[in-house]
């Protein structure tokens, strides 16, 4: 149960019980996401199981369920689209109203959750068979990225600056380097995220402190990046990626900043004479789900290795902090059953 990032208590409570179309599933592994710990952001929904990278198997089925049943190994997801609004049939599924109305019941983070009739219908897949629970709870956090990385109409060869090499971004360089971009340049304030990113397919890691424009310019044959993707919501970050990208090139803002935070943009140098589309993304829809499942099944993004602490719910609040502090861990793996 969170209360703050610093305040993760172990509660008992009743299993969720489950009405037609519905599943009970018991977790496997959960994944703690950055968002998880945007204190000014959960705190007022404080307290709360969070909780949303979820893994687990049936172990209930309700009246009317038809193409899952007990024993199997799923991928559950928490924000479901209606499909049937202007903004589904448009194809931006994730700002449709009933996408940011939906979830399950409680989070990820616990022995069992109740995954709704709508979430059955269209948010819940089986995992590939020799799939880890691990891996598979990937497919949430890799869906938002993929879906990041088609808005931004990401093209090979194209050089590329990922802002950030927390998990996101180094999902972001190793999902670029699949889909073949050329050069692959990554920043960050912490050396043993810099090393994991060039593991993941970066072939040059700066300091965020460094001259990043300049940087660029050294390795780039004189020019900026293509596409620059922000996946760190420091506000200096903000600006250094409106410095980093080339004429005609993309700024993807795929982290949120804490509230209030504005960057000034010039409309002449930015858009007028430079070209440059700025532009966002939020969440994922069913359809990024079952390409992320495929692409972890192929091996073509390396999930498995970026898991660098695997915790039972009693150690939950370690795993929160590990993940709020930024350093010396990338993937932290609830698994409730341990």
């Amino acid at each position: 149960m969170y209360y703050t990032n610093q305040d993760v208590r172990l509660e008992e409570a009743p299993a969720p019980e489950i009405g037609p179309g519905e599943l009970l599933v018991r977790v496997e592994a959960s994944g703690i996401c950055g968002s998880d710990v945007m204190e000014w952001y959960r705190v007022e929904k404080a307290p709360a199981v969070l909780g949303h990278e979820v893994a687990g198997e049936v172990v209930e089925a309700g009246e009317g369920v038809q193409r899952f049943r007990v024993g199997d190994r799923i991928v559950v997801t928490h924000h479901v689209p209606c499909n049937t609004c202007h903004y589904c049939l448009s194809g931006r599924h994730t700002v449709c109203d009933t996408l940011r109305q939906t979830s399950f019941d409680p989070g990820g983070f616990a022995e069992y959750l109740r995954a709704p009739a709508i979430n059955v219908d269209r948010g819940v897949f089986k995992i590939p068979d020799g799939m880890t629970f691990e891996d598979a709870s990937f497919a949430e956090p890799l869906a938002c990225v993929l879906r990041g990385q088609e808005r931004a109409n990401i093209r090979p060869g194209q050089s590329v600056l990922v802002l950030g090499s927390g998990l996101t971004g180094l999902l972001h360089v190793n999902l670029a380097h699949t889909l073949g971009a050329g050069r692959i340049a990554a920043t960050d304030l912490v050396e043993y995220r810099l090393d994991a990113a060039r593991k993941f397919g970066a072939g040059h890691a700066f300091s965020a402190r460094d001259d990043i424009p300049a940087r660029l310019r050294e390795v780039n044959d004189g020019r900026l990046a293509d596409l620059v993707i922000v996946c760190t919501g420091a506000a200096q970050a903000l600006d250094q990626a409106l410095r980093s990208v080339e004429r005609g090139g993309t700024v993807l803002f795929f982290a949120p900043t804490e509230p209030g935070v504005t960057v000034p943009v010039s409309i002449n140098d930015t858009f007028f004479r430079n070209d440059v589309t700025l532009t966002t993304t939020y969440a994922a829809s069913p359809a990024n789900l079952a390409a992320a499942l495929e692409l972890i099944a192929a091996g073509s993004v390396r999930v498995g290795e970026m898991i660098t602490h695997r915790l039972g719910l009693a150690e939950a609040g370690l795993g929160f902090n590990l993940t709020a502090e930024a350093r010396d861990s990338l993937k932290v793996i609830i698994e409730p059953q341990r």
